[in-house]
């Protein structure tokens, strides 16, 4: 078990995504993503194998939950700098997690 301590290391946040693009350079099929956290950290990077579930299309504009606080991932030639939220389904498809209704963008789930 963790502690109460340790789940408030995990910075959890609400970003709203602003680019997607196909990724051709990841070993497994993927998107390179770009998402707004708000004025307070920005807008941040991540790739994520979404393709199964999602069109890009079907990406810009949503809000979805990343963690803000990993270090940096080079994945081919790209830097990650948050990681997406979603549930890794036996089938290969991720659905993201999301909020309930628009809120504002950097806000922190607890």
């Amino acid at each position: 078990m963790i502690s109460y301590e340790d789940f408030w290391k995990v910075e959890m946040r609400v970003g709203k995504i602003t680019e997607a693009e196909d990724f051709p350079e990841a070993k497994k099929p993927a998107y390179r993503l770009k998402i707004d956290f708000g004025e307070e950290i920005g807008v941040k990077k991540s790739s994520a194998q979404l393709t199964l579930t999602y069109r890009k299309e079907e990406l810009v504009g949503r809000q979805v939950v990343a963690v803000t606080n990993f270090p940096p991932k080079q994945i081919g030639g790209f830097m990650s700098e948050v990681l997406l939220l979603g549930v890794i389904l036996e089938d290969g498809r991720v659905p993201l997690l999301q909020v309930d209704g628009e809120v504002p963008l950097g806000a922190r789930v607890s």
